[in-house]
């Protein structure tokens, strides 16, 4: 591997900022690791094995942080599934259980569709020009959802009592295969769960607060599997920028859920959706010529 191949400490900022940015944010973060070395000319390509090592760094710092933001709601929400556990079954009115129970269900087909279809896909679709028409697609998932979604009264004030009353078994399966979509650059996870929750009769706010909450479990889980190739060869030569630009995720991660959360309260995804369609089109369009 040559030298000139790998991550500057520069880039590994860049990354690492836009890495925690991009994967809350319903904008995908694998379609903007895909575009923007492109459109800045770096020669680094999203299937390069040590630009995957990389990224498995600042996936892994991105949970850790939704798992620190939602500590007390894990704690609790354990100890639910203990509860259930030892019952064998879920009380009516335990919803921390049937929470936890959500989250396993959506958990699966997503963790089991990561592995069966995630080489191929990244083999089909990595390349920046067909990451920026994903996102333009991206964009019109945002706006379907926001069309289509299913608007039920908010009857309880507890936070995860209102996701475990109104989001069923089926919604939860449901949301946790259309995480699939996240595979191809330019689609995004959170994009996938927030819509999956509109249309399940969640709000925005609570749309988002699932998302981060289901994919704590399966971006953790994939960077952890991965994690030895960070220190097998594949690694070599990157593993201080990995560092840094896991730190910089770590920062720009916590700033948007906190934004996120604030943010749906009042709005929507229709913000998104416009910067997904409006970004995908224009770098689709220059993409070739560079």
């Amino acid at each position: 591997m040559i030298v000139g191949s790998l991550i500057s400490y520069a880039q590994a900022i860049a990354l690492g900022l836009l890495q925690g940015v991009s994967e809350l944010f319903p904008i995908s973060s694998l379609g903007h690791s895909v575009i923007l070395p492109r459109l800045l000319g770096w020669d680094i390509h999203q299937n390069d094995p040590y630009f995957l090592s990389f990224l498995v760094a600042t996936h892994l710092a991105t949970a850790i942080v939704l798992l620190l933001f939602f500590w007390r709601d894990w704690v609790r929400i354990i100890k639910g599934m203990g509860r259930s556990l030892r019952d064998r079954g879920i009380a009516p009115d335990d919803n921390d259980a049937k929470l936890g129970w959500l989250l396993v269900v959506g958990t699966i087909p997503a963790g089991l569709l990561g592995l069966l279809l995630e080489h191929p896909l990244r083999r089909v679709f990595a390349s920046p020009e067909s990451a920026a028409i994903f996102l333009m697609l991206n964009g019109f998932l945002l706006y379907g959802a926001e069309l289509l979604r299913r608007r039920a009264p908010e009857t309880d004030t507890d936070d995860d009592a209102r996701l475990a009353k109104q989001v069923g078994f089926p919604h939860a399966f449901g949301i946790g295969a259309a995480q699939a979509l996240a595979l191809i650059p330019g689609f995004s996870r959170s994009g996938a769960t927030m819509g999956g929750g509109l249309l399940a009769g969640l709000s925005n706010r609570d749309a988002a607060r699932f998302a981060f909450l289901l994919a704590t479990p399966i971006i953790g889980a994939a960077a952890i599997l991965k994690l030895p190739e960070l220190f097998g060869p594949h690694g070599a030569g990157i593993r201080g920028q990995a560092l840094v630009a896991s730190l910089c995720s770590a920062v720009t991660a916590y700033i948007a859920v906190r934004v996120l959360l604030r943010f749906f309260e009042t709005n929507r995804l229709t913000p998104f959706a416009l910067y997904c369609g409006i970004a995908g089109a224009i770098c689709a369009a220059v993409i070739p010529f560079l």
